[in-house]
């Protein structure tokens, strides 16, 4: 079946990341992808290892998929000849250079604009085209860093920490897919292309949600808690007999059942904790009382009593455990391909799951300048 953007074609001079990412989603969802690379191969994440599968990184496969490779040197007029050519019959053009490096090649949207109106032309950058910041370089752990997401994860014994992923270069690529997806739909009513600015900085600071509202309401720094909640009690890690698991309490019906699976009933009906407020004024008194029952038995016994009264629970899985979990394999969340260099290679699935225009993996990720036969030689220019 065609994907559900099978008319698209997308022109890709980002790498590492947040751009990759974006056009893999619109990749799997059936768009031509063209990925411009410099002759060589210039996509940092090539390199980026160990692990690697016959010499192809694993953080490269990641986010490459459903993805043609073109070569072209952005320093030459011949290789900025070629993408002006490319743009004439493209949808799309993504990049994340730093701000004013396409203005430096001659590709800015203006230009681009020009060759072709209807152009939807995204560029991510570490802190937007405007601003006292905005030629500054950025990457994923500096703006975790800047954008408060480090000072609300960790503890007071670990100190702020960062995300175990590169969280926010994965949301610039989710929101840059949004802003592209947007910009289409409008583009059947005006028959006009635009701009997008997107950047690293105000993507993160979006994604601070209930924590950044809570700060702008009552004007407090918020906190790390670490594995507890800002706004709900109990909804954190507590040990048990044989290790951790993860109790989401999300309303007062749901603390009463815990209370009464726990064996504690009065603690339902206590009135230092009748509701959510309730708790978490009183968080350092109830978290205790519950903790202690929770040592008493395992992770196992306490997840299959909380699961018969539907209360939210989780393991805290590794990823070989994740990888073999049930649920995902009929998900089928975890696929195989054949790459003509890694061999038979490994990869995640996408999550969306579209009934009449199925994602399917078409392409595997390509090495540096694999289609240029097929790209390149039907713009009529000559091989040099």
């Amino acid at each position: 079946m065609a994907g559900a953007l099978n008319n698209i074609r997308i022109l890709d001079l980002s790498r590492v990341l947040a751009g990759p990412y974006c056009t893999m989603v619109l990749g799997d969802l059936g768009a031509e992808v063209i990925k411009v690379e410099a002759p060589g191969g210039s996509d940092e994440t090539r390199k980026w290892g160990p692990p690697f599968q016959e010499g192809v990184s694993a953080y490269y496969l990641c986010a490459n998929r459903n993805k043609k490779s073109i070569t072209a040197n952005l320093k030459s007029e011949e290789g900025i000849k070629i993408i002006k050519e490319l743009v004439k019959n493209s949808d799309v053009i993504i990049n994340n250079f730093k701000t004013g490096t396409m203005e430096k090649f001659g590709l800015d949207y203006e230009t681009l604009s020009e060759i072709n109106p209807s152009i939807v032309y995204a560029s991510i950058t570490g802190f937007g085209e405007n601003g006292p910041y905005k030629d500054i370089p950025g990457y994923d752990f500096i703006i975790q860093a800047m954008s408060g997401l480090m000072s609300i994860t960790g503890d007071e014994e670990s100190g702020p920490q960062k995300l175990g992923v590169a969280i926010v270069d994965v949301l610039t690529g989710l929101y840059t897919t949004i802003g592209i997806q947007a910009a289409l739909l409008e583009r059947t009513v005006s028959g006009k292309g635009q701009k997008i600015d997107i950047s690293l900085y105000d993507t993160a600071v979006s994604s601070l949600v209930n924590i950044g509202s809570n700060y702008l309401m009552s004007g407090k720094i918020p906190q790390a808690l670490g594995n507890s909640h800002a706004n709900i009690v109990p909804y954190q890690t507590f040990k048990t007999l044989d290790g951790e698991m993860v109790i989401a309490v999300g309303n007062d019906h749901q603390y009463r059942a815990l209370c009464n699976v726990l064996g504690k009933p009065e603690l339902g009906n206590d009135e230092r904790f009748l509701t959510n407020p309730d708790r978490v004024k009183h968080r350092d008194i109830i978290v205790p009382l519950l903790q202690e029952v929770f040592l008493t038995e395992t992770s196992n016994y306490w997840q299959e009593k909380c699961h018969e009264n539907n209360i939210p629970c989780g393991a805290i899985q590794n990823i070989e455990q994740v990888t073999q979990d049930p649920q995902l394999q009929a998900r089928n969340m975890f696929i195989e391909h054949e790459h003509p260099v890694a061999g038979t290679i490994k990869m995640i699935n996408s999550p969306l799951k579209l009934s009449r225009t199925p994602v399917n993996v078409r392409q595997h990720p390509p090495e540096p300048g694999e289609h240029n036969d097929e790209i390149i030689n039907p713009l009529n220019l000559s091989k040099e």
